[in-house]
């Protein structure tokens, strides 16, 4: 694979203005700023575009320098010149997220009704609702229809609801270590962290934007809770077991012993700089909200009843966040919607980051895949 990396083009634009955002809460949005990245080149026939929806933490910055931080894009191991989602033939597109904090419209933007920051003012959003803003910006870019939508964990939910929602706009889609509806397990974790967040006294019942003092350790505690549930035990072991931290012995105190703590530390401190927490707070609830069963009254077949979609479906052994079995009710419910989709379970101790990480498997996987659909779309000769 090339290691020249794709070039970016960051842009913001405003959209909704003729036809504002419904959102499922019943609120309007008469307009909303939209962030996104593009790499690759559109072809003439606006036949190769590819969206890539992130996850609960990510933002548009999937394969450059994320601005904040100065650090590589989230997925620059998968975007490229050659690599599996290769910018010299696709067209690239990822966005941020509705409510998210990177560019698009979330609570940390100015209320045009108050002229202060939304807060808790701003209206609860769903994983639909990201998709609908996602669609009018598809729109914007007058792509009649994705080549493929790709995303993993929460970008894996937007995927799914893209191929229920907008069928004819999507010719593949490829849900990556997700699930059609959010677990128990899923909403306990992320209710902690959001306890956390609405703990810290500087949080100021999420109106904190003007005061010098954020609600930063409380954001941090939400970080290390929830990235323990994207590693698996074996990883943790392989990674730290019970090593010291730069030191040969135990302090009989409460600083980090052990490499383990000095490590979520660190993810902790590292994640409030580039996150708002009022976003953390609106897109876990999203996310909880997501469910494509009840939402096609307790028969998720029917939320892909007669899609021409091509499905590659992909988990991995070690997910116990989004384990194999609920990718399988996917794979089972496209079966039963008499689609068509493959499906692959990754074996690696990586846990749920693995769709992050070097996972040779999944490159395999979906390159595959997308050479096939490229093939049937006469993308290829």
């Amino acid at each position: 694979m090339s290691i020249n990396p794709p070039i970016s083009d960051n842009q913001t634009v405003i959209l909704g203005k003729e036809t504002p955002l419904k959102l499922d809460c019943g609120v309007t949005l008469e307009a909303i700023n939209m962030a996104y990245c593009t790499y690759g080149t559109l072809n003439a026939d606006k036949s190769n575009a590819i969206l890539i929806c992130h996850a609960l933490t990510g933002d548009q910055f999937a394969a450059s320098r994320q601005p904040v931080t100065g650090k590589n894009g989230w997925w620059e191991i998968m975007i490229g010149p050659g690599k599996v989602l290769d910018t010299d033939k696709y067209f690239i597109v990822c966005s941020n997220v509705l409510g998210g904090c990177m560019g698009t419209t979330g609570p940390s933007d100015i209320d045009p009704k108050t002229g202060k920051p939304y807060g808790l003012k701003f209206p609860i959003i769903t994983i639909g609702d990201m998709v609908r803003a996602q669609a009018m910006l598809q729109d914007y870019l007058e792509i009649e229809s994705w080549f493929s939508v790709i995303g993993g964990s929460m970008g894996g939910m937007q995927t799914l609801q893209w191929a229920s929602a907008y069928p004819e706009r999507v010719f593949s889609a490829i849900p990556i270590a997700c699930a059609a509806r959010h677990s128990a397990q899923n909403i306990a974790f992320h209710e902690v962290g959001r306890q956390a967040v609405m703990a810290d006294p500087n949080w100021l019942g999420g109106d904190y934007y003007a005061s010098d003092k954020k609600p930063t350790a409380g954001l941090a505690v939400a970080r290390m809770a929830a990235h323990v549930t994207y590693l698996s035990e074996a990883a943790l072991h392989r990674k730290f077991g019970r090593n010291l931290q730069d030191r040969d012995n135990l302090t009989y105190g409460f600083d980090a012993d052990f490499q383990v703590e000095s490590y979520l530390r660190y993810q902790g401190i590292n994640f409030v700089d580039r996150f708002d927490a009022n976003s953390y707070l609106y897109i876990t609830r999203a996310m909880d909200y997501f469910d494509l069963v009840e939402d096609h009254g307790g028969a998720l077949a029917k939320a892909f009843e007669g899609a021409k979609t091509r499905f590659c479906v992909v988990s991995f052994t070690s997910d116990w966040l989004f384990p194999t079995s609920e990718n399988k009710d996917i794979v089972q419910a496209l079966i039963a919607a008499a689609a068509n989709v493959s499906f692959v379970e990754v074996e690696t101790d990586k846990g749920h980051d693995a769709f992050l990480l070097d996972t040779p498997e999944m490159f395999k996987t979906i390159n595959g895949f997308l050479q096939s659909s490229a093939k049937s779309r006469g993308l290829l000769s």
